[in-house]
């Protein structure tokens, strides 16, 4: 998959990122994914379901992958940081 389907979750509004998939689906893309890491993540799965169940009814989850990715902080630390993606597909 390409990462212009691909939408990241920070700390932006939830509009933001539902209007980032919005765009994308109707440019032609059949397949959405979201990912977020840490905090984050609980802002990706709100933007799934207002998406799903607000503006984009033919779209539902094909697959919600978790993880623990493995970063260096800043003082050189390596940390353990929860991961999310999740995949919609239009019907």
């Amino acid at each position: 998959m390409s990462n212009e389907n691909v939408v990241f979750v920070g700390n932006k509004s939830i509009m933001n990122y539902v209007l980032a998939c919005i765009t994308q689906l109707n440019q032609g893309a059949d397949k959405v994914v979201i990912k977020a890491r840490g905090r984050a993540i609980s802002r990706a799965v709100d933007v799934a379901e207002v998406l799903r169940n607000k503006f984009a009814k033919d779209v539902s989850i094909k697959k919600v992958d978790i993880a623990t990715e493995k970063l260096k902080a800043p003082d050189g630390k390596e940390i353990n940081v929860s991961a999310i993606e999740i995949s919609l597909e239009k019907a």
